[in-house]
């Protein structure tokens, strides 16, 4: 591995890198995933660079390829990964080879939850969605990735369900420790068919636009330096693999999802949940406010490129209360996304990781955020004048 990843470094950075030997680069391999193998390559400390080559990278090495579709999955996911990095939105690519590329190696450490709060975090954070929404990607932009995604994992969750034993109670009033075999029976007492039948027909009438979607903007995909100089270069976004064109609503609302599940815990099931941390309806008006003057700016130099005589157009509140609303009804499809991510993840998944109790929280999550949105909007969304 040190002789093959030498060679791709060499080949691919020139510089300094062609005047050191296999032996003298530092190696180190890091985490990478369940499907990828990621090398730390640095420079010894006596060489400097000499032609602005980076004196430190992560070479990347994708693992088996197989699936459905998992080809086809790779390859959006490098062109989106190239697109990002030219717009300084993501980790810097260095060289894509056969099998694998070379990335920028960020110093820089994940986002903590609580840290989604801190208001400079957070507008920072609003910018680079609005950026990343302004995009125009050369993917497919109809909508399908969320209902085709759930459909697919409801037939998983199918399976697994009904491969696993389910105990019996013989008396409701029995202790039943809350463990696997709970959270599996929460889960199947739902009828979760027609619940996204029903979600989709509801979300719908919001009509929110589609754009180009990070689509699990959490604190663990967003690094932040410690050391950096300007604004632009506090906050990195990382993790593509869910990248595709889809609601904006869904994109917001998942992210202020986020501000209530911690997944530092140390104890089983690895994770906690505390509802009290979703923002509050100011902190998330802030949020969308820093997002649409973004979008705006972006749309203005686009626009004055085309036609130099365009102005700023200034958001308006109705701008704003239409994507608070749109966020406030994708909690929906946020929760049960990654309801159904849990369970179709559990009886696979190495990972040491709670996955049915989480499931068994976002889905309870749904239930109880529908409550709230049938008594404030009831079945039929009016529109916003």
């Amino acid at each position: 591995m040190r002789e093959k990843t030498f060679r791709i470094c060499r080949d691919y950075l020139n510089g300094i890198w062609k005047m050191i030997t296999p032996q003298e680069m530092v190696l180190k391999q890091v985490s990478g995933g369940m499907s990828n193998f990621l090398y730390y390559c640095a420079l010894p400390p006596m060489a400097k660079p000499k032609q602005g080559e980076p004196s430190r990278v992560l070479v990347r090495f994708y693992g088996q390829i197989h699936g459905e579709g998992a080809l086809e999955a790779l390859l959006t996911e490098s062109v989106i990964f190239t697109l990002l990095s030219e717009r300084k939105l993501g980790p810097k690519l260095h060289g894509v080879f056969p099998g694998g590329r070379l990335e920028e190696f960020i110093p820089a450490r994940p986002l903590k939850t609580k840290e989604l709060g801190d208001p400079e975090i957070s507008s920072i954070i609003a910018e680079k969605m609005a950026q990343i929404h302004s995009l125009d990607v050369p993917i497919s932009k109809e909508p399908t990735w969320l209902w085709d995604t759930m459909k697919r994992w409801m037939s998983n969750m199918k399976a697994t369900l009904a491969a696993e034993p389910t105990p019996q109670i013989e008396d409701k009033n029995d202790f039943i420790e809350k463990d696997l075999s709970s959270a599996m029976r929460a889960i199947l007492r739902w009828n979760l068919d027609s619940e996204m039948d029903w979600m989709r027909s509801y979300l719908n009438q919001l009509r929110s636009p589609v754009v180009f979607c990070h689509n699990d903007l959490q604190e663990g995909n967003i690094l932040i330096r410690e050391s950096a100089v300007t604004r632009e270069e506090k906050l990195v976004i990382i993790d593509f693999e869910y990248c595709s064109y889809n609601y904006r609503g869904f994109d917001v609302a998942n992210h202020f999802c986020e501000w209530m599940y911690d997944y530092t815990f140390d104890k089983y099931p690895k994770f906690n949940y505390n509802p009290d941390a979703m923002p509050s309806v100011e902190r998330q008006l802030y949020f969308i406010r820093c997002y649409l003057e973004t979008v705006q700016r972006e749309m203005s130099i686009d626009n004055c490129l085309k036609n130099p005589v365009m102005t700023t157009v200034d958001v308006e509140p109705k701008d704003e209360l239409q994507l608070l609303r749109e966020a406030h009804c994708f909690m929906l499809a946020s929760h049960f996304f990654w309801g159904l991510w849990a369970v179709v993840n559990a009886p696979v998944s190495s990972i040491p990781f709670g996955y049915w109790e989480y499931a068994e929280a976002r889905f309870s999550a749904y239930f109880e955020h529908k409550q709230t949105l049938l008594g404030k909007y009831g079945e039929v969304i009016e529109n916003i004048a």
